[in-house]
């Protein structure tokens, strides 16, 4: 299915609003349920990009939610899997079944999670950790706070409780004082009401002028003046150059050194990254991994057909594609802050232009859109080479959080 459909995210975040994990799905098309072939064939996938030979998981502590059924209970797929990082989610439903039941301690015992949909407040009141190592609640109607005490009660020490769909701020502000674990949906895309902090802080001033520097290719000793003004900047920077390897198996101690190495291209990359992640205004942790990822994803999309430094230019696009949000300015503020090459302006503002519909698909993966299908085919790329990067996107965002 990998090769014909697309696979879409939605984050799975803690009170806190950081990612846990993932719940990844197959794209469903006009109702149609995915067949547990076709849920094996996901796992399968999965566990083949991100799970790698040499270096491990490669998601470091997140965890996947994967849809299932009892028939892929037992599919070999799940061995490729850490089964402490997979989570496995069935309807309740089929709980009835003596054999399924089985079938599910049998996994559960094995290390896999397993997530139960579909549970009513009279079978949360039962004990299910026999069974489940999550429960999935839902939330409907205006009183979500009486819900959500409701679900807090009946609420088990040994399973966690996780609340879909909170769809205002006001709701998972709710849910969290109420004590649920987890939540999932796309709620960080949203803007929280009130008055958010507008603006960059000192050290994003500082990162943007060294921007702006490398843009104009400024000498080496001009940008390690300025990183200077910062030690955190000149802490994270060696850090960055010794962690990735950039000395040839001896430690980079000089600014200088360390500039001359890295290069202006990866440099300019670098600080576009830091500048995302530096941000101190309150927004949330997931929006941040969410610029990452889809700064990274567009990225990937674009390198085959548009050439190197042309797909770093789509970088930049993904990562100021979320930018307003971190720093609660408007996109326009934004770009009067930075110059910016006119492809990246036009794929930030509209969607336009050469850049345009690369950072639209990225976007659309992680929004389930039905537009996945129809971009990626009007830029010519497949289902299953779509899919290999939203992978591998995931991956790198993990590997550069540290």
């Amino acid at each position: 299915m990998h090769r014909t459909n697309f696979i879409v995210r939605e984050p799975l975040l803690d009170p806190k609003q950081r990612v846990l994990g993932y719940e990844l799905s197959w794209q469903q098309h006009d109702g149609k349920i995915p067949s547990h072939q076709d849920l094996e064939g996901l796992v399968g996938f999965v566990a083949e990009h991100v799970n790698h030979a040499q270096h491990g998981w490669l998601l470091r502590d997140k965890i996947l939610f994967l849809d299932a059924v009892p028939a892929m209970l037992s599919t070999d797929a799940l061995h490729a899997l850490p089964p402490e990082r997979t989570v496995l989610t069935i309807d309740i439903r089929h709980l009835t079944d003596v054999d399924v039941r089985a079938a599910v301690q049998g996994v559960r015992a094995g290390g896999v999670g397993v997530a139960i949909r579909g549970c009513d407040l009279n079978l949360l009141g039962r004990n299910l950790s026999p069974y489940a190592s999550y429960v999935e609640v839902t939330f409907s109607g205006l009183d979500v706070a009486s819900q959500a005490r409701t679900y807090a009660a009946a609420k088990h020490s040994a399973v966690r409780m996780v609340g879909r769909p909170v769809a205002t701020w006001a709701d998972f502000d709710a849910c969290a004082a109420l004590g649920l674990d987890a939540f999932v949906g796309k709620l960080h895309l949203t803007p929280r009401p009130g008055k958010p902090v507008k603006g960059m802080n000192p050290t994003q001033t500082v990162i943007l002028q060294l921007m702006q520097m490398v843009q104009n290719n400024e000498d080496v000793p001009t940008l390690e003046n300025v990183l200077r003004r910062d030690p955190a900047l000149t802490y994270k920077l060696l850090r960055y150059i010794n962690t990735a390897g950039f000395g040839a198996g001896r430690e980079v101690q000089s600014l200088r050194q360390a500039i001359s190495l890295l290069g202006y291209a990866p440099l300019y990359r670098w600080l576009v990254l830091l500048l995302a992640t530096a941000s101190s205004s309150g927004y949330s942790p997931v929006l941040m991994e969410t610029a990452v990822v889809r700064g990274r994803l567009a990225e990937l999309l674009g390198q085959q057909y548009l050439g190197k430094s042309e797909a770093e230019n789509l970088f930049v696009a993904g990562m100021f594609s979320l930018l307003d949000r971190l720093l609660g300015l408007s996109m326009q503020e934004v770009l009067e802050t930075i110059q910016l090459p006119d492809e990246v302006v036009r794929a930030l503002t509209g969607r336009e232009g050469s850049y345009g519909p690369y950072l639209a698909l990225a976007e659309a993966c992680e929004l389930n859109s039905t537009l996945v299908a129809s971009l990626a085919e009007t830029l010519e790329i497949g289902a299953s080479e779509v899919n290999r990067a939203h992978l591998s996107a995931l991956a790198w965002a993990q590997s550069v959080a540290a």
